[in-house]
């Protein structure tokens, strides 16, 4: 069992900055990759960023050269996001892939003001 434990979030203005944490514990053997999703409302999830645990990144295109994923350490993934817009405002959750299963965080809201 994996457990996913989200931090941040919040309300920003349009052109700032938020930081995402996400705190993976359990069974942390075998994780192939960790990262972020994100679903606004009527839209479907998509991804935000993930990181292999090679260290591969993978970034959403709506987000390239504002947000920043890495894995601070063993069970620790961060979500850098600059450059707010109000487009980016969803219910962001973390994920882990491991042995062929995904795990979710719970969700945390972020919201960007115009």
């Amino acid at each position: 069992q994996v457990r996913l434990v989200e931090s941040g979030g919040g309300l920003v203005q349009a052109g700032g900055s938020l930081r995402l944490s996400c705190a993976v514990s359990g069974s942390i053997i075998g994780i192939n990759a960790m990262g972020w999703y994100r679903q606004a409302p009527g839209k479907q999830r998509e991804l935000v960023a993930a990181i292999t645990s090679g260290g591969r990144r993978n970034l959403g295109d709506s987000v390239k050269g504002r947000f920043t994923i890495s894995r601070d350490n063993i069970v620790t993934v961060s979500l850098q996001m600059n450059s707010l817009k109000p487009e980016d405002t969803a219910v962001y959750y973390c994920n882990v892939k491991r042995s062929g299963y995904d795990y979710w965080g719970q969700g945390t809201q972020v919201t960007v003001s115009s």
